[in-house]
């Protein structure tokens, strides 16, 4: 399964997943928490969380933007930015 996004002006960002094995991830800006349960990292789209079991850090290139998972992948969200999580309802709507 793949799945692509490419905003006009932005790095490009990709998710490849699989089964539910390996991820790669394109598009990653920074990794801010890992263990073996969660991966948490930014992206040219948002905040992306990786949840699962015996998760690892097979390859991570920050100056291209790259990486991949390893273990058994339960979850893939994208989080809320903290702007659009404070705006108001009316804004959310009419944007």
């Amino acid at each position: 399964m793949t799945y692509e996004f490419k905003p006009q002006g932005e790095l490009h960002h990709r998710l490849e997943l699989e089964g539910r094995e390996r991820l790669t991830v394109s598009g990653v800006e920074d990794v801010e928490r890992f263990d073996e349960s969660c991966i948490v990292m930014s992206t040219c789209v948002g905040t992306l969380i990786i949840s699962g079991e015996e998760l690892h850090i097979g390859k991570l290139s920050l100056d291209g933007g790259e990486l991949h998972v390893d273990g058994h992948i339960d979850a893939v969200t994208y989080e809320e930015s903290a702007q659009q999580r404070g705006a108001s309802l009316f804004s959310r709507l009419f944007g």
